[in-house]
């Protein structure tokens, strides 16, 4: 899907600042930005690209059940989460691992869900608010509303009190567009203001399936429909991402009621790792936007700026050291514990899950015999 001409972005994939005419209305709250806060952003995204890159190396070493790698939307992720208060809640869907990295989230955690050990991850009270990993498509909207609605409730919105004010802010991705719980999520945040961003990274693949199957117009514009202000910003300039998403939430945290983003990204590997990208897309598309990676262009505007070699040099050995770490403890994790996955399922004792239980031990006890 092609950029839509009120497209936002500023920092070009050459690593020069040059504003796009949408980008104009957040010119102001850039200023308010300095060369420590993207020094910051690349050393985040550096760190969770390597983070991701260990995750996909883990799961095909069978140390994990599944992963699901996020390479390419590192900007979008970075700086979103950058642009959010410590008071706001953050949801997001299953690969959001950059916005968690920003919230102070160990992201081992993260692996300790898709290995299996835990069916949560973590507490999200001890995360800064980053609430859990959500594997039903879309459903993690529905749930951003009503917290967001609560915000309202308790009259923790639009009070002008800076450090207090809370927003929400809920991640999903482009096949979201095409679930109903999105849709029912947009009704209720517009009729009750919710303090609520939106904000979409279209991928351009929903597993298999290309965006413009799913949709024959920019998918921001759904937003218009609700009654809900929405722009689409370059989802691999981080600047943008920083500047319109703080824009976005100030907006919600004063009253002005939801906001809707879709960052233009992409999902440079696959899925999951049970996916195989090559059977559906192309090396030319892959290579488009590999030419517009998010880290590069950042990387290009701090060496422009005069960054010493010596802060590249740190961040490679930090990165490989960070890798290193994130495996070991990895494989420091205790096994899953099957009959775990039956505990916890309802409060009181339920007949149908004790069914299930006593199945599952059959089918074990069944191959115990047969070894």
């Amino acid at each position: 899907m092609s950029a839509a001409p009120e497209f936002a972005s500023v920092l070009s994939p050459e690593g020069r600042i040059a504003p796009t005419p949408a980008f104009e209305p957040y010119l102001d709250r850039l200023k308010q930005a300095d060369d420590d806060l993207w020094r910051t952003a690349y050393r985040q995204m550096r760190l969770v690209r390597a983070f991701d890159r260990e995750g996909t190396n883990l799961q095909r070493q069978g140390q994990l059940a599944l992963y699901v790698p996020a390479e390419g939307q590192e900007a979008a992720q970075i700086g979103s989460g950058l642009a959010a208060r410590p008071q706001d809640a953050l949801f997001p869907s299953y690969r959001e691992h950059g916005v968690g990295l920003v919230r102070g989230l160990d992201l081992v955690k993260i692996l300790a869900l898709l290995r299996g050990v835990t069916n949560a991850g973590w507490d999200p009270e001890e995360e800064q608010n980053f609430r859990n990993y959500v594997l039903v498509i879309a459903s993690q909207t529905l749930h951003a509303t009503g917290y967001a609605m609560g915000q309202t409730f308790d009259g923790k919105v639009g009070t002008g009190n800076l450090e207090e004010d809370e927003a929400t802010i809920v991640y999903f991705g482009d096949g979201s567009t095409s679930q109903g719980d999105l849709n029912e999520a947009l009704v209720f945040a517009r009729s009750y203001n919710a303090p609520q961003v939106f904000f979409l990274q279209n991928n351009h693949w929903a597993i298999s399936v290309p965006v413009e199957v799913q949709s024959t117009v920019p998918l921001y514009r759904r937003a218009d429909g609700f009654g809900i202000p929405t722009v689409q910003v370059d989802g691999n300039d981080v600047m943008a991402n920083w500047a319109v998403a703080g824009h976005a939430l100030d907006s919600a945290r004063s009253g002005q009621g939801p906001f809707f983003i879709e960052a233009l990204t992409y999902r440079m590997g696959a899925h999951t790792t049970s996916d195989d990208p090559t059977k559906y897309r192309t090396s030319e598309e892959e290579q488009y936007w590999r030419d517009r990676d998010p880290i590069d262009r950042l990387e290009k505007y701090l060496r422009a700026e005069g960054e010493a070699e010596t802060f590249f040099a740190q961040i490679d050995e930090e990165t490989k050291d960070y890798a290193a770490d994130i495996r070991a403890r990895t494989l420091a994790l205790p096994e899953p514990e099957p009959l775990g996955m039956f505990a916890h399922a309802y409060a009181d004792h339920n007949l149908e899950i004790e069914r299930q239980q006593m199945a599952f031990l059959d089918f074990e006890t069944s191959l115990e015999e047969d070894a």
